[in-house]
């Protein structure tokens, strides 16, 4: 009889949903905003990749201490524009390098070297320095994998702590916009009236100047007497200060639409304070834009940096950054002769794609419900 009854449940609920009904869209049904983005996402290969190829890239800037072979500004005047050496493998010695012997070029009166096989430095995992600090990989012979600047110093290490600064500075560029255009943006399409054309005004004139005058103006004004961790805040909060009028923008768009529906219209009736509103009801519907806004505009922070460290405006040495390096390769004799030193365009270009790859990816996982 309990069997019968069962069956007759089950009759009836499939006679009561609705045609193309599925299991999937009831698991759909039951989950929650956050798990309906995530399930959207994990789709996403590109978004994925560029995801994971982000984290690596954060996690060797972060601990550039560690992966980076050499100190950023260890100078070897005796290895000067060194080419990139290979790590080689035999049985005999395992992972090792070769020593290098230079020989002065009759023509340019430089120094070129190249590898001598007759000495050889053994290549080992979690290397000691001479001041006790562990690394990555390292020998006790020349070991430069991506070869050596006008100084000596290791073009490879020089890369990982470059990309340590000009990293951060996106992250704390786009974090210091977000709070700008957050809350302006909000305010902007809040009240309205006279709050609303002082915003939109402001917006419009930082959105005139071209970005490039703009961002060497502004880099020129810093003193060039300052510590070079003032400079990196200050490029920073110039970067920020300059990009935040498009964010404020897109959000008053947002509120403007939200702040007619009915919730709001409640939470007013029932006497919420503008605070309350903005913060319980208007903002948290802006978040999902928010966060692909943000993710779209850290690799413009990234590429403004570089930018103004390319041009001599930015991080100064001895400080290093992907700007600085590809400054200091900008020479056409550079391009000739030391093409290695072009290198730093790589991981650029390998962060500003993933960012946008990333930024599509979650911008179409922000609308889960769409096909």
């Amino acid at each position: 009889m309990n069997d019968k009854t069962s069956r007759e449940k089950q009759n009836m609920e499939h006679e009561i949903l609705p045609d193309g009904y599925s299991d999937e869209s009831s698991e759909i049904a039951s989950l929650s905003y956050r798990q309906l983005i995530w399930r959207r996402f994990r789709k996403s290969r590109m978004g994925i990749i560029s995801a994971t190829i982000l984290i690596f890239f954060y996690i060797i800037a972060v601990f550039a201490d560690f992966f980076a072979p050499y100190h950023y500004n260890d100078i070897k005047m005796h290895f000067r524009h060194v080419p990139p050496q290979r790590v080689r493998f035999s049985i005999e010695y395992g992972f090792h390098v070769y020593d290098l012997k230079s020989v002065r070029n009759p023509e340019t009166l430089e120094l070129e070297f190249t590898s001598d096989p007759n000495r050889t430095y053994p290549v080992q995992l979690f290397y000691q320095d001479q001041n006790g600090k562990r690394h990555l990989i390292g020998s006790a012979g020349p070991m430069f994998v991506l070869g050596t600047d006008r100084m000596g110093r290791d073009l490879l290490s020089r890369i990982i702590y470059g990309g340590r600064v000009s990293m951060t500075v996106g992250l704390f560029g786009v974090f210091i916009s977000l709070i700008l255009g957050s809350i302006l943006g909000t305010a902007s399409g809040y009240f309205g009236g006279s709050v609303d054309i002082c915003i939109q005004r402001l917006i419009e004139v930082l959105l005139a100047f071209p970005t490039i005058p703009l961002w060497m103006a502004l880099g020129a004004a810093l003193p060039p007497g300052l510590h070079p961790i003032v400079v990196f805040f200050g490029i920073t909060v110039i970067l920020a200060l300059v990009g935040w009028g498009n964010l404020a923008r897109q959000v008053r768009g947002k509120v403007l639409a939200y702040r007619e529906q009915e919730f709001v219209m409640a939470a007013q009736a029932a006497g919420g304070n503008h605070w309350h509103i903005i913060t319980r009801h208007l903002l948290p519907g802006s978040y999902s834009h928010i966060i692909v806004i943000a993710t779209l505009s850290i690799p413009g922070m990234i590429i403004g940096e570089t930018t103004l460290s390319f041009l001599g405006l930015g991080i100064r040495p001895p400080m290093t950054s992907w700007g600085v390096l590809l400054e200091e390769a900008q020479r056409v004799t550079v391009l000739l002769h030391y093409p290695w030193l072009i290198f730093p365009a790589i991981p650029v270009l390998s962060v500003v794609v993933s960012f946008n790859f990333l930024g599509d990816a979650l911008r179409d996982a922000t609308d889960p419900y769409s096909d």
